[in-house]
């Protein structure tokens, strides 16, 4: 996959979005950048890694979340991580 971003941010976008569920606030907070050399966010959203889904508990926040196209990028990383430490 060609990622406009550096690689390994788009990696650690995933995982941070993986540690819990994220509102798309306090994703733009910690994600959002001016830099055109950095688009982690809009190559996520660009290769369907990440998607919005709405909170259930009836309170209309989105909350980002890895697509299952996310998960195996990111599992592929471990898995190459660990491969690699061996």
């Amino acid at each position: 996959m060609n990622f406009t971003a550096p690689e390994g941010l788009v990696f650690a976008f995933l995982a941070w979005i993986a540690e819990r569920p994220r509102t798309y606030e306090e994703t733009m907070e910690a994600w959002r950048t001016s830099c055109p050399r950095m688009p982690v966010w809009e190559d996520a959203l660009e290769h369907h890694l990440v998607h919005f889904v709405e909170n259930g508990a009836g309170l209309r926040l989105q909350v980002v979340e890895l697509t299952p196209e996310g998960r195996g990028i990111l599992d592929a990383a471990d898995a190459t991580a660990g491969r690699c430490l061996r």
